[in-house]
């Protein structure tokens, strides 16, 4: 081998190696938090199915950023990026149930006071933002004020509401800056096709992409972080019938003692897409 061809293939090598992930620089901030004894046990239990670390470096997190996690749910991604975001001198807001709306349930308004009365406390989380979120709700902030915003399993539950979809984009495209990034994370319906717009829990990715675009966002990567190739996406009650949810019976109705959940809880929690979309400037 001629000494050009081994400089040229040492270069190549070296290159390679840059530009793996394997090779970027460990978070030990966001190792931390994601260790902290803080986090609930059913939080914990969770992280081999949620790929916490991964999923976040995948999505861009950084020290000292301002993020936005819109339906946080149970709190799953709060545990994690509001301390993450004290520790670097970041700032984590919370999209919840628009107070602003006089047509917001009773639950809802009781599920945001009670996740609000959680994560108040600036020991544990720092200074916790709370904003109004929702089909009708005001901007979640400031014009190009946020660097990443985040929504996991919640795009499924607005594609079955007409319009409401494209106004929940339109609001994220708003708030981040230029060359900001909207992290996605939802039950992926691919290979099959999606059911009557996501009914069952599960979207089509390009459903997701199409989504986005419109939006005027620019698909940054896809990653298989989240898969499950065990998921059949053929369950009687949809997503909803594997964990964590672990529904037994249709709406409304009771559990059912008698519904033999082995082979849901075999396959574990979905296969799910995990995608990074880029605002362009």
């Amino acid at each position: 081998m001629t000494c050009r061809r081994q400089l040229l293939l040492f270069a190549a090598a070296t290159l390679c190696l840059a530009a793996s992930p394997v090779f970027a620089a460990e978070d030990a901030a966001l190792r931390a938090a994601i260790a902290s004894p803080d986090r609930t046990p059913a939080s914990v239990a969770r992280d081999g199915a949620r790929h916490p670390y991964e999923s976040l470096v995948f999505w861009g997190l950084k020290p000292r950023q301002t993020v936005i996690e819109v339906s946080p749910g149970g709190g799953y991604w709060t545990e994690i990026l509001a301390p993450y975001a004290k520790a670097t001198g970041g700032t984590y807001a919370a999209g919840l149930a628009d107070l602003a709306n006089p047509k917001i349930s009773d639950g809802a308004r009781k599920g945001r006071a009670n996740f609000e009365t959680r994560f108040t406390n600036p020991d544990k989380y720092g200074t916790v933002q709370f904003v109004n979120f929702g089909p009708v709700a005001a901007p979640l902030g400031a014009p190009g004020s946020a660097d990443l915003v985040l929504t996991a399993r919640n795009v499924h539950n607005w594609t079955v509401q007409p319009g409401v979809a494209d106004k929940i984009f339109a609001d994220f495209f708003a708030v981040l800056k230029p060359g900001g990034i909207l992290a996605v994370e939802d039950h992926r319906a691919d290979p099959k096709s999606e059911t009557d717009k996501g009914a069952d829990g599960y979207l089509a990715t390009a459903t997701v992409v199409a989504l986005a675009e419109k939006a005027g966002f620019k698909l940054d990567a896809k990653s298989e972080i989240n898969a499950n190739p065990k998921d059949t996406k053929d369950h009687p009650f949809g997503v909803w019938t594997l964990p964590p949810t672990r529904q037994s019976a249709s709406d409304g109705q009771p559990a059912d003692p008698a519904f033999d959940r082995a082979k849901y809880d075999a396959i574990g929690e979905s296969d799910r897409m995990t995608l990074r979309f880029r605002k362009p400037g």
